[in-house]
């Protein structure tokens, strides 16, 4: 049931999209790497040449670390693209090489032994791979650089060598620590998932009952009309939609319960339009008023790699969290809009509810958070994140508090693909 566009209302959102790019995780580590050379290089070339000084420092090398920090900011504004780009060479320049350098250079000295190892630990709280490719390619370039500046000897010295195995313990406990946090999640969401599903399993049985004996009462009351009134016949009926509306939840907990546990990987071909229609024949609206709330506009639709169940359980999970949070506000609507006109077609799910806090933007998407904390497992949103980035694919959100929330699904574009089952 495509809705008319409205214009001004496309601009706003638009508007609204260039000039936020909240939550994302290379953004938000651009800024932190930023900050870090920006405030960092100065303060401690000040420490440490005044202060307490040091044999070695470089006003050169802190300028090139305040110039890589204001590349982070400035990555920061240009959005997610750019920012995972910067990442890898801040990572590469901030923490490995200059800390490598900084020591060696200084002959091992007791404060730049501690500054090493703590951008060691730094630089292992970010992801495991691109730790290590940072770590090396850093330590490797610093060496280098301290065998042209004519300090090489000082590398096989004892007191450079034995921060090696100090390094590799760090390394080998961060790794197992996250390993560890990992395995947990994974423990955990399976678990609720096989939860979900008993529960679900097993409330079919009173519910199918109930449904027997309304249909059995439903038919003594047609024989003998006598015996029935309005009243009766209403509370029946109403009966009979919350039997269906119950069994309705209980196919979308399972169809959750089952994304859980499925493999991700894309194999067919999702028509975008096909997917939100199918939500919307699906999703159990507790009334027609619920139902009226919610417009569809497709501005031009499109296809992409993925699966169509799952890309239903998304599209579910966003429909469900908009019309609890309608529900909360005692206001607002859902607009969802199909965009293929860009070169990134997109998704956009817009909801004029009770947005989201500027502060908790940054968290929805992590697993186990929900706000309020009783409003669900915490689970919806992170296997939202995690199956459109198994489809190399983005979702974000943007929102202002008491005004609205959207949700932004963006997608490759289509290749020409074969994929199982299709043609």
């Amino acid at each position: 049931m495509p809705d008319r566009p409205d214009r001004s209302a496309a601009s706003l959102v638009g508007t609204l999209l260039r000039r936020h790019r909240n939550g994302e995780r290379a953004t938000m580590q651009a800024l932190l790497l930023g900050w870090m050379g920006v405030l960092c290089h100065p303060a401690y070339f000040a420490i440490f040449t005044w202060v307490f000084p040091q044999p070695y420092e470089s006003p050169l090398l802190r300028a090139i670390g305040v110039a890589v920090g204001g590349a982070g900011l400035v990555a920061a504004r240009l959005g997610e693209r750019w920012s995972a780009r910067y990442v890898p060479l801040a990572l590469t320049c901030l923490l490995p090489f200059f800390s490598t350098f900084m020591f060696a250079m200084n002959g091992a000295a007791c404060p730049w032994a501690q500054y090493l190892t703590l951008a060691t630990v730094i630089l292992f709280h970010f992801p495991t791979a691109l730790a290590l490719r940072a770590y090396l390619a850093g330590t490797l370039l610093a060496c280098a650089c301290v065998t042209l500046q004519g300090r090489g000897g000082i590398l096989v010295t004892q007191d450079v060598l034995q921060q090696l195995p100090v390094h590799f313990l760090i390394i080998a406990l961060l790794w197992a620590l996250r390993s560890g946090r990992t395995a947990l999640e994974q423990e955990k969401l399976t678990g609720l998932g096989e939860g979900l599903g008993a529960v679900a399993h097993e409330m079919r049985t009173p519910l199918a009952s109930v449904d027997a004996n309304l249909r059995g009462m439903a038919r003594l009351m047609q024989a003998q009309p006598a015996h029935g009134s309005d009243e009766l016949r209403l509370a029946m009926t109403r009966i009979q939609y919350e039997v269906r509306h119950m069994n309705h939840l209980i196919d979308l907990f399972l169809l959750s319960a089952s994304a859980v546990r499925r493999k991700l990987d894309p194999f067919e071909s999702v028509s975008m339009a096909d997917a939100v229609d199918a939500v919307l024949r699906r999703y159990p609206f507790t009334c027609a008023t619920q139902s009226s709330a919610v417009a569809v506009e497709v501005r031009r639709n499109f296809r992409f790699a993925g699966q169509h169940e799952l890309t239903v359980v998304i599209l579910l999970n966003l429909l469900r969290n908009a019309l609890k949070a309608i529900h909360r506000a005692g206001k607002g609507r859902v607009r969802i809009v199909v965009d293929g006109n860009r070169t990134a077609p997109r998704l956009l799910f817009i909801d004029t509810a009770c947005g989201i806090a500027a502060r908790r933007l940054p968290l929805i998407f992590q697993r186990f958070y929900a706000y309020p904390a009783h409003n669900g497992t915490g689970v919806g949103l992170a296997l939202c994140r995690q199956i459109m980035r198994a489809w190399n694919a983005e979702i974000r959100c943007v929102s202002r508090e008491h005004a609205y929330a959207i949700f932004v699904l963006e997608f490759p574009v289509q290749r020409a693909h074969t994929f199982p089952g299709t043609s």
